[in-house]
């Protein structure tokens, strides 16, 4: 079978052959149909359970192969999302595969194993390097195929950081979550290229409705933040780390009231995990620059569609790759415009020009690290009217509601553990 049978699938030619109600559906690929002949057991292996990418994609995998009618075993360190896992039908184990110290990889690696034999797994599935590392050996040593999933790019400064990250295509696929990162994956490892998948993240267009998201709900994450009702919001969403771009974020709210802009706050929605000393580098630079009064750190939020709902536009200043950030998508989802760095995402998650005529755009896209051009695309977006701004809003809503549905992303997953179950004997 062509290895890129799935790899470049349009979502709409991704099809079941039986009946929606039947748990083990047989999927066309490439011309062929290829049948479930049984639940597979499925090893899901990420570091952490907490608000990455890599946490929520891995929760996402295990809903997807459990509606599937497959059994679902998920291993991490743990975190605020563990209680996702059950309600997504998996099985929840705690084993420390976070850590990067080579002992204690080796023994997650030996615990895998035995797991693996034990639950006579079929497929193991990787998400993050540390855990990869361990899910790698365990699955030479128990000869069952191993997934992975990019999420973001990874920096590659030094040769040791190159053999570190290369453990991420040394699976029988890798998957990415965009195409950006899969072209990332392809000019870094030319042999993997045919073993690239790209299957985006799914968001959940009715949890992320403006429509059910009520006065109330406005009011709380508003007076949570220190801000009036008429003033706009600058809402930039993700963890506390340095290629997130937050230092960004606050030069380009110096510059804005630099320009004499007033009834504004930039919000910074995300946990720093213990990651203290780069927020304390930027609370030294909101001191240094002034914004103490127009910035807010609010750390981690429970109601994000009531967020998404308060900003005026929703920012990512990336100044890494950073794949197709699910914040971008669910901000579009609940129709804010928003202004992403070159880095943050690819053409696929934002309409930007000039790839596309205004009156098609979804948002701004900056170059990363340039901070005069994230305040200017602020001031643009600021100068609309409230129609324009919402006129942006409903078709980033439609973009994301037609790329990346649910239905056909989980079809698209089924297809690729169609292609690879099928690819080896029955265990």
């Amino acid at each position: 079978m062509n290895p890129q049978a799935i790899a470049r699938l349009p979502l709409d030619t991704v099809a079941e052959e039986t009946d929606s109600s039947f748990p083990l559906p047989s999927i066309r690929s490439g011309g062929e149909v290829l049948t479930f002949t049984r639940p597979l057991s499925v090893l899901i292996v990420v570091p952490t359970l907490h608000a990455g990418a890599a946490d929520a994609g891995a929760i996402d995998l295990a809903r997807i192969l459990g509606d599937g009618g497959h059994r679902v075993i998920v291993v991490s360190q743990g975190g605020r999302l563990e209680a996702d896992v059950a309600a997504a039908g998996a099985e929840f184990i705690h084993l420390d595969v976070a850590s990067q110290n080579p002992a204690r990889m080796l023994k997650a690696a030996l615990a895998l194993k035995h797991l693996a034999r034990e639950r006579r797994c079929d497929v193991i599935h990787a998400h993050g390097r540390s855990a990869a590392w361990s899910a790698y050996l365990a699955a030479r040593w128990c000869d069952v195929p191993l997934l992975t999933t990019w999420h973001k790019g990874f920096r590659e400064q030094n040769v040791f950081k190159r053999l570190y990250n290369s453990v991420m295509v040394r699976g029988e696929r890798a998957i990415a979550v965009s195409d950006q990162i899969a072209e990332l994956i392809a000019d870094r490892y030319p042999r993997s290229a045919g073993r690239i998948a790209v299957v985006p993240a799914a968001i959940d267009m009715a949890r992320f409705d403006p429509a059910t998201v009520s006065s109330e709900r406005l009011d709380t994450i508003r007076r949570s933040w220190g801000v009036k009702p008429d003033t706009r919001v600058v809402l930039v969403v993700g963890r506390m780390l340095r290629r997130k771009g937050h230092h960004v974020a606050v030069k380009a709210v110096h510059r804005l009231k630099e320009r004499g802009l007033k009834d504004f706050v930039c919000v910074f929605a995300g946990e720093d995990q213990g990651r203290t000393h780069y927020t304390g580098e930027l609370w030294d630079l909101v001191s240094t620059t002034g914004t103490t009064d127009v910035v807010r750190l609010a750390g981690s939020v429970d109601d994000m569609p009531a967020a998404y709902a308060a900003a005026t536009v929703v920012v990512s200043a990336a100044v890494q790759p950073e794949g197709l950030q699910r914040a971008i998508l669910e901000a579009q989802a609940m129709a804010r415009p928003v202004v992403i760095s070159d880095l943050a995402a690819g053409p696929e998650a934002v309409l930007a020009p000039p790839a596309v005529a205004e009156e098609r755009m979804t948002g701004l896209r900056v170059p990363a690290g340039d901070e005069a051009a994230l305040a200017a695309a602020l001031i643009r977006l600021f100068s609309l009217t409230d129609t324009a701004r919402t006129a942006i809003g409903a078709r980033g809503r439609a973009w994301v509601a037609t790329q990346f549905d649910p239905d056909s992303i989980a079809r698209m997953t089924l297809a690729l553990y169609a292609e690879v179950a099928c690819a080896r004997p029955s265990r």
